[in-house]
């Protein structure tokens, strides 16, 4: 059976990366053991983190000033530990705030300083990426959410700024080029673009660390993160073996250029359908449209239960618009081939046929 799967997140993984870590289940790399079972400190799993940490160096062409971590929990936990290791009590960090994620970034972040929002799409329900912002020039940051996963908007030209550029790329996380040297750190889940749930990777700059006057966790501190090299404590070694597996096939498959390249193709296909058919409405400014996630509506709202029955009925999972918003929403990860988006296209041109 044939499943296409639109899923947000935990999303679509490439069929080599599943049956690679399905054999590593039962025997990893011929040593007899499951990946289940080795043990962190062995040069097994080091050898799996090293290619891990290596790949990303490779694909985001980083030197030595940044340092990559994979740390326990998703991105919700860098929403209190960025402001934990880059906020003074008394300082101010910038945030930049176009949906949900980025608005619960920031009510974390007070905890800590305090925090300035530069920008805020809400007043037209963060269908747009507001760029007229000043962000102050004693900011400790300016914190940007990449790609707005429930809203569907994108920073497609990122923003010039004096002071360290934070930005949560969960949601597009190696989906294209782009200078990530520019960035004091980045941070994204892995359970969109990257391998599974379960791990979160830190791309830290090096210089700006240890400037804090508060005493920070050692499990909450990057600092001691780096000095451990990632294993301070048990890492969860399933989930960075399938990112290690997922960022080698990007690799294999042509890199970022071959990635933007085919989510191009995807995502222009499906808003070409979008607005060539009256039954459908993408609200999201065209300049700002996610590659990633489309979000639409029809605009006879009655019929959105038939759409989605009839989605469901053709194995297309995971359409379903977030709770928050509603609508359709469709996601394009680097792993969902064409074939699934071009399915879904003629779905929506017969169902168009049918009600429209």
């Amino acid at each position: 059976m044939k499943v296409h799967n639109f899923n947000s997140g935990p999303s679509i993984l490439p069929r080599t990366v599943m049956e690679q870590a399905s054999q590593a289940i039962l025997d990893f790399n011929g040593t007899g053991l499951s990946i289940l079972e080795i043990g962190h400190r062995t040069t097994h799993f080091q050898d799996v983190l090293q290619e891990a940490i290596s790949s990303v160096k490779q694909l985001m062409d980083l030197s030595d000033d940044h340092e990559v971590l994979f740390l326990h929990g998703g991105a919700t936990t860098q929403f209190m530990q960025v402001p934990m290791n880059l906020l003074d009590e008394k300082a101010t960090a910038a945030y930049h705030v176009n949906g949900i994620w980025g608005k619960k970034a920031a009510t974390e972040a007070a905890l800590f300083g305090n925090v300035t929002v530069v920008a805020d799409s809400s007043d037209q329900q963060n269908t747009y990426i507001g760029k007229d912002f000043t962000v102050p020039a004693s900011a400790s940051y300016l914190h940007i959410t990449s790609n707005n996963t429930v809203e569907g908007t994108q920073w497609h030209q990122f923003p010039e700024t004096e002071v360290p550029l934070v930005a949560d790329m969960s949601s597009d996380i190696f989906c294209r080029p782009a200078d990530y040297k520019r960035f004091g750190l980045i941070y994204a889940g892995a359970q969109k673009n990257m391998g599974a749930a379960g791990v979160n990777m830190v791309v830290v700059r090096k210089d700006l660390l240890g400037k804090v006057s508060r005493k920070i966790p050692t499990i909450m501190d990057y600092q001691k993160h780096i000095d451990a090299g990632s294993l301070m404590n048990t890492p969860p070694v399933f989930a960075v073996y399938v990112s290690m597996l997922t960022l080698r096939w990007i690799l294999q498959e042509g890199g970022l250029t071959e990635m933007e390249r085919r989510n191009k193709a995807k995502s222009d296909l499906l808003y070409q359908t979008i607005d060539s058919l009256p039954l459908y409405r993408a609200q999201v400014v065209k300049s700002d449209r996610s590659l990633m996630n489309a979000v639409f509506f029809l605009n006879d709202p009655s019929l959105e239960t038939a759409f989605l029955d009839l989605c469901k009925k053709e194995n297309m999972i995971g359409v379903k618009g977030y709770r928050t918003v509603g609508g359709i929403r469709v996601s394009m990860y680097n792993a969902l081939p064409l074939s699934s988006v071009e399915a879904i296209c003629d779905l929506m041109k017969d169902f168009a046929i049918k009600h429209g």
